[in-house]
């Protein structure tokens, strides 16, 4: 019985989003899997206006999925720190502050 409430808690803690700080570049998905387009900020404006999916690519190549969309497109090409919650590749944004250059 003690192994079973262990692995239910334990699947119960993997299911949860954790609160962090990601900073990286907003670029459209398609882009970013070409590193030296991360700074583009007219090219990621002009493909996340077009209906691409914004993302967050992190200095070390990481890819994180934002599901709320709405708090992040105006961000687009910018260098930023996003705070919200992570849950496995994807982030819930609550907050974007621009990085300081």
């Amino acid at each position: 019985m003690k192994v079973l409430a262990l692995s239910a808690l334990a699947l119960g803690l993997a299911s949860v989003a954790m609160a962090a700080d990601v900073s990286g570049f907003v670029i459209d998905q398609a882009c970013s899997k070409m590193p030296a387009m991360k700074a583009d900020v007219a090219c990621a404006q002009k493909c996340i206006k077009g209906g691409d999916k914004a993302v967050l690519l992190t200095p070390d190549g990481k890819v994180y999925q934002i599901t709320n969309q709405d708090k992040i497109t105006a961000h687009a090409g910018h260098n930023v720190t996003v705070t919200g919650d992570v849950k496995g590749d994807a982030i819930t944004v609550d907050k974007v502050t621009m990085a300081k250059m």
